[in-house]
């Protein structure tokens, strides 16, 4: 019963940073707003595009080390990659995003992932 939860997740939140990601890239701005920390109407590309990218690779590298690596791989790079949303919910909360949104999604978003990282290292 515990594998397929484990599994579910880590593909749920593998898919679900992977459309952030090229929700970054497409729409920008409006991903931006959606992060947290809207971009400036002036500049910012380097930052949306940074956080795409980094997002969108992440997602994919997580599905593939589910494929092809297993549980216990994917459950060290979801420990290690628990630091993203982490480090996301400071950012927010340094750069006048509310405190709603840096832990209701980005802090929240990281315990979630050390749950999923807990789960895949049990099975």
């Amino acid at each position: 019963m515990l594998t397929p939860i484990a599994y579910g997740l880590a593909v749920l939140l593998d898919l679900l940073v992977a459309f952030v990601g090229a929700r970054f890239l497409l729409v920008p701005r409006a991903a931006a707003a959606g992060y947290g920390v809207p971009a400036k109407p002036d500049g910012d590309a380097a930052y949306l595009t940074v956080k795409g990218l980094r997002d969108l690779s992440y997602g994919i590298l997580g599905l593939a080390l589910l494929a092809f690596a297993g549980a216990h791989a994917a459950g060290w790079f979801m420990l290690v990659v628990a630091l993203n949303p982490l480090g996301d919910t400071f950012v927010v909360l340094r750069h006048g995003g509310t405190r709603a949104t840096a832990f209701g999604v980005h802090f929240a978003t990281a315990v979630t992932v050390l749950i999923s990282a807990a789960l895949l290292f049990a099975i």
